[in-house]
């Protein structure tokens, strides 16, 4: 077995992806994932990451366009982009961190060493950072209706 693997041969090859993770899966992953060499995967993985980021901007830039050609004023335009936020939150609360992380074996399929963490089952082990986020998403939503506005 190569450093990095699971007994299944697949795994997560990069540390930093376990920081949203619960603490006691963190720390039963920590031996695996010192000093990881870059492999193909995590280069793909990369990959895949830029591609996102790059999809959500182009989301945020095309709903802003649009409402420049539609003639927003503010409200509408924070309207829009509070829907995209919002929208984007509740999926990442209720899909990823309820449905995947609690109600599904999902990581433990790849990362059989976290079999029986407790974390797995902790819904809200995460809620100061989700409720951040929450704070941070009207925000910048309020934000970029400005930045929209102007240029309009």
């Amino acid at each position: 077995m190569q450093e990095g693997e699971s007994i299944h041969g697949k795994g997560i090859e990069y540390k930093g992806l376990t920081r949203s993770f619960p603490k006691d899966v963190q720390e039963r992953l920590a031996p695996r994932l010192d000093n990881l060499p870059m492999s193909g995967k995590r280069v793909f993985g990369c990959v895949i990451l830029v591609f996102m980021l790059a999809a959500m901007l182009g989301i945020i830039i095309y709903a802003g366009v649009d409402g420049i050609h539609r003639e927003y004023g503010f409200g509408r335009f924070l309207l829009r982009f509070l829907i995209i936020g919002i929208g984007v939150k509740a999926f990442d609360i209720v899909g990823l961190d309820f449905f995947l992380l609690t109600k599904t074996h999902f990581f433990q399929h790849y990362l059989p060493e976290t079999e029986g963490c407790a974390g797995w089952q902790d819904f809200g082990f995460n809620r100061k950072e989700q409720i951040r986020q929450c704070i941070m998403i009207p925000a910048c939503c309020l934000v970029l209706a400005g930045i929209f506005t102007y240029i309009k």
